[in-house]
């Protein structure tokens, strides 16, 4: 019995010494490639959101630590951005097309979780409009060059540097030149990789 007794105990501070040496784990410094998922959507006049285009982004990111649970990690995305409605007469889709530069701040309250937030610019880089229903048509304009945003996420960062992260980029930039005020609204999915 006595040995079942300090086996036991032997077990139990074996298992605290292992949980706190996997607590003081300092993250380091890192880069990597990410891409994932996109839900965009367009916010007219804030009085609600078009119908959402499904897309993608893709890009790379260095992730640099200031301190154990803060980090700053600026990224460069490619991003298919815009909106689609449907209707009874066919389908409308905006084709808005960004390279991304997000600088986020990453704070990570427990070792492998993370809350994020920052400022986004991006480069519209093309601009397209396709309509499909009985008569199909394209066309394609030059956009509005300069969009601003901020973003709002979290995600799982695993030990060995693979990430899953979901992100809400809230568009403060006009996309267009008229009065009516048209702002970017994305969700994203994303699957990152440490390098």
């Amino acid at each position: 019995m006595k040995k079942e007794i300090y086996t036991a105990i032997i077990l139990f501070f074996g298992a605290l010494s292992v949980m706190n040496a996997q607590d003081s784990v300092v993250h380091k410094s890192n880069g990597g490639i990410k891409g994932g998922y996109n839900l965009a959507a367009v916010n007219y006049d804030g009085s609600g959101e078009t119908g959402q285009r499904h897309g993608f982004h893709v890009g790379v990111y260095g992730e640099s630590f200031v301190s154990e649970s803060f980090s700053i990690q600026p990224e460069l995305m490619y991003s298919q951005q815009g909106y689609e409605i449907k209707n009874s007469s066919g389908t409308f889709t905006q084709k808005l097309n960004y390279i991304n530069l997000p600088i986020m701040f990453k704070a990570y309250p427990a070792k492998n979780f993370f809350l994020e937030t920052g400022p986004q610019i991006g480069l519209a880089i093309s601009h397209k409009e396709e309509y499909e229903g009985l008569f199909s048509s394209t066309q394609e304009y030059d956009p509005k060059n300069f969009d601003w945003g901020m973003n709002f996420g979290a995600g799982i960062k695993t030990d060995s540097g693979i990430s899953f992260g979901v992100r809400y980029h809230l568009g403060l930039g006009d996309l267009y030149d008229d009065d009516n005020k048209a702002q970017n609204r994305v969700w994203q999915f994303s699957l990152g990789i440490d390098l």
